[in-house]
């Protein structure tokens, strides 16, 4: 494992510090951004306000999901050869 500094180093632009400064802080205060951690999913916590993009179903996706450009968990399955 990296020293801090070290790491910190590593990184490119100010604003990747800022990004992984921030995942820490959250790792610490026991924030975990997905909605399902250690799970399958790769959503991510939050309301779910957004359809999904492949089978348009209302309430799927939150607003990271959908920047993300995911879709909903059923869907991700069944491209993935899991779903029925």
């Amino acid at each position: 494992m990296y020293d801090h500094d070290v790491f910190e180093e590593m990184l490119d632009t100010g604003e990747e510090r800022r990004r992984v400064r921030k995942m820490r802080r959250n790792y610490r205060r026991g924030f975990d951004p997905f909605r399902d951690p250690g799970g399958m999913s790769a959503l991510r916590a939050g309301a779910r306000l957004y359809p999904c993009p492949t089978c348009g179903k209302r309430g799927r996706l939150s607003a990271a999901d959908k920047a993300h450009g995911y879709q909903c968990d059923e869907c991700a399955d069944r491209a993935e050869g899991r779903g029925f």
